[in-house]
């Protein structure tokens, strides 16, 4: 794999890698690691290969930047609405989330520097610089991307070698809760978690050059790395706190705080990271939403720039109070749009019974009814 597939892999991996990182030991380690490592594993697996179905949908439908082109392609006009609202509803509700979040932490990194700036400003000047990345392509997003994440795993493996000391195996084997549906439930954060499809339209036409094989590596490979480190974090949060630790933990903040008395550097090295986390998802989304408008409404990179970010900052700047009671729904939107739409896509491609030598998800109907089965778990889990 070549550094060019390397760098898409981690854009894949920068774009899901997120606030899970953090929220998942706080709803999986109550259950226990064998319960809860079984969970990952499948949400995992159900994620990668609705993933791979929309990679062989955009290869075989002959590409684009959004998904725009590839469900016209696919599913005639109305699976283009269809598709283009849940698109256009997720990624705007995702880059206010982003926005809201990374301005917080543009405060706090001016004030240490002297310099206070409002809510409104941080969001602002988050809003226009970030943005500037995203307009000058998929290259620089790219080539920044792995500067970041390198970072980013530099300062997970420096946290947990900083909690090694204490590890506790007896922690690993102790489960606090049993119940089962509540494990259930908790399917709607992993998926979450693991929510990185939006990039890959855009990665494809990036890697114009590649092979399908390669492009089929990309992603498995971009799925595998945001879940060996979800794993290596549950691993650590489980062994270093005791079940009446993990009992009152209410936010990321009482995560951070649990684990300072081990290091004053954890906090720091934390914080750091959960900063470039949500920068890189942040890259990802917003290079699909643009490569999402340029694909739909064909215009410069100025035009484009401005409809790219004029709604989530507005939405950012006028109701987030309101929007983060709708962020609750991103779940349910992800779910059609990671998992029945690409479904639907490699369904209507296939029945078409054009031979093809490109690339096919492996496993057939009967996967495709597995990922149909898939989606409608993760729903069932987040209605109950």
């Amino acid at each position: 794999m070549n550094t060019k597939l390397l760098g898409s892999s981690l854009i894949i991996s920068g774009t899901a890698l997120g606030a899970g990182m953090l929220a998942i030991p706080m709803v999986l380690a109550q259950f226990g690691l064998l319960f809860g490592t079984l969970l990952m594993i499948f949400i995992c697996f159900g994620t990668t290969y609705a993933a791979l179905l929309l990679l062989e949908a955009t290869i075989k439908s002959g590409g684009g930047l959004g998904l725009n082109s590839i469900a016209r392609k696919t599913m005639g006009k109305g699976g283009q609405f269809f598709t283009n609202a849940l698109l256009y509803a997720l990624l705007i509700c995702l880059l206010m989330a982003y926005i809201l979040g990374a301005a917080d932490l543009v405060s706090q990194l001016t004030a240490n520097m002297g310099i206070e700036l409002t809510a409104t400003q941080s969001q602002v000047a988050f809003t226009l610089l970030a943005g500037l990345v995203i307009a000058g392509g998929t290259g620089i997003i790219d080539k920044l991307n792995r500067g970041l994440f390198f970072i980013m795993i530099a300062c997970l493996a420096l946290t947990l070698t900083f909690l090694l000391p204490d590890f506790s195996a007896d922690n690993l084997v102790r489960v606090t809760n049993h119940d089962h549906i509540e494990l259930i439930k908790t399917s709607a954060v992993l998926f979450t978690s693991f929510g990185f499809m939006v990039v890959i339209p855009s990665l494809v036409a990036y890697n114009q050059e590649a092979t399908d094989r390669q492009l089929r590596n990309m992603v498995i490979l971009g799925s595998i790395i945001p879940l060996a480190c979800y794993l290596c974090w549950l691993f650590a949060v489980v062994g270093n706190l005791n079940p009446q630790q993990l009992g009152q933990l209410q936010g990321v903040g009482d995560l951070i705080a649990a684990f300072e008395h081990h290091s004053s550097w954890i906090g720091s090295l934390l914080s750091v990271f959960t900063g470039l986390a949500l920068l890189t998802s942040f890259f990802g989304v917003a290079m699909s939403l643009f490569n999402q408008n340029k694909d739909m409404f064909n215009q410069n990179r100025a035009v484009t720039y401005v409809l790219t970010f004029v709604l989530p900052l507005a939405g950012s700047l006028l109701a987030a109070d309101k929007f983060l009671a709708v962020l609750g729904y991103a779940g349910i939107i992800l779910v059609f749009l990671a998992v029945f739409v690409p479904l639907a896509m490699v369904y209507k491609l296939r029945s078409a019974n054009t031979e093809s030598e490109r690339y096919s998800a492996e496993g057939g109907s009967i996967m495709l009814l597995f990922s149909g089965l898939f989606g409608v778990f993760l729903l069932a889990s987040q209605m109950i």
